[in-house]
């Protein structure tokens, strides 16, 4: 995985080679039952509270860690381009009002593997680094262990 994040933008992007075929990367960001098993950090659980992946659909997922203490996220799909892109907001419950723009991007790569780039824009430099602070690195790297881990059992999906 690598994760980019330039002094003074606004931007980061997460990119990442899945050692699975597109549709099933795809599934595992659109599935409401994938979700819990592979979003977010190693040692915190996830639900889902709301999934409707569809554009103008809205989403709301709670990360919980081992004291219970709930970390709840939201936002609405704009764009559902299956298998290719997903395009949505995301708001830290927690921080209302600093909303990010997220463009993740499918792509095949042949031999059953999949490019997956994650770009988020934030409304200013200091948003995007108060996320990156916050344990944001560290959340989209144990995401794509648990994604990778999750897709090596093709068959359940």
């Amino acid at each position: 995985m690598e994760f980019i994040a330039e002094p003074g933008k606004q931007e980061l992007t997460v990119t990442c080679v899945i050692d699975a075929p597109r549709h099933l990367v795809w599934k595992a960001y659109t599935d409401s039952n994938l979700i819990p098993q592979w979003l977010g950090p190693m040692l915190f659980t996830n639900t889902v509270d709301q999934m409707d992946v569809r554009p103008g659909g809205m989403w709301r997922f709670v990360h919980r860690d081992a004291d219970g203490v709930a970390y709840a996220f939201r936002g609405v799909y704009h764009l559902v381009n299956e298998p290719n892109q997903l395009v949505y907001t995301l708001e830290f419950e927690g921080l209302p009002g600093h909303v990010l723009l997220d463009t993740v991007t499918f792509k095949d790569q042949g031999e059953g593997k999949t490019l997956l780039t994650d770009q988020s824009v934030f409304q200013s430099v200091q948003d995007r680094d108060g996320m990156i602070k916050g344990g944001m690195e560290k959340a989209a790297s144990d995401s794509m262990l648990r994604l990778a881990e999750l897709l090596k059992n093709e068959p359940k999906l």
